[in-house]
């Protein structure tokens, strides 16, 4: 039996509900919202939708995602080449981005090391971090296991920017243990106190990382 008396409505509510933390109510007000929008913005809409999955694709470089390759970035003359900043998705890009503090290049893993998701370093972009060291695109495995250290590069810092968490946690220790015979700078952006926040109501784990991490004055 319809929960709708319109099988178009019911069609677009399901749609709705197949997205990420969309529940039933909450896509049906999304489809009564599109219900009341002009056509205009509706055609739009469906248009944004189709280019997104038509013309988004990852960068060959970096593997963030965009609609030209090699990426805005990546291609940017006014970007610092000499430092690269490992992010697990593409959303952390972004969320960088919009500091207005870093000015160097990226490389998107597609994820972190989770064994008990059954994801390692093989299901991520380790291979093409350690290739653009490398300064070529088909490294082979055993040199991606033992990289040369008279390899040149133009790289000096490469900053691990993974998420606070045990799988962020585990995947930046394996970069700094890959990369350490490039003798090149492995740095992890500090974790600490948010701005505006009270100890009181910091956990321990935060305030250990706030104490690790402290700067002199």
């Amino acid at each position: 039996m319809m929960r709708h008396t319109s099988r178009s409505v019911e069609a677009l509510v399901e749609q709705f509900a197949k997205l990420p933390t969309i529940g039933r109510k909450t896509a049906q007000r999304l489809a009564s919202y599109v219900l009341k929008m002009p056509r205009e913005e509706v055609a739009l809409l469906a248009k944004a939708l189709l280019d997104a999955k038509d013309k988004v694709r990852e960068c060959s470089i970096c593997f963030n995602i965009t609609d030209a390759d090699p990426c805005p970035i990546c291609s940017s003359t006014r970007r610092d080449r000499s430092m690269i900043c490992v992010v697990e998705e593409s959303n952390d890009v972004l969320a960088i981005e919009r500091t207005n503090e870093y000015n160097g290049l990226y490389h998107v893993l597609g994820g972190a090391i989770s064994p008990l998701d059954g994801i390692g370093p093989d299901e991520l972009k380790v291979r093409e971090l350690v290739s653009r060291l490398v300064g070529q695109s088909d490294t082979p495995a055993d040199r991606v296991a033992e990289p040369s250290q008279s390899q040149q590069t133009a790289v000096t810092e490469i900053i691990l920017a993974m998420n606070p968490n045990v799988e962020g946690d585990t995947t930046s220790y394996y970069l700094s243990q890959l990369l350490a015979p490039f003798n090149i700078r492995v740095t992890r952006i500090a974790r600490g106190l948010p701005i505006g926040g009270d100890l009181e109501y910091a956990d321990e784990a935060t305030l250990s990382r706030a104490f690790e991490g402290r700067l002199s004055l």
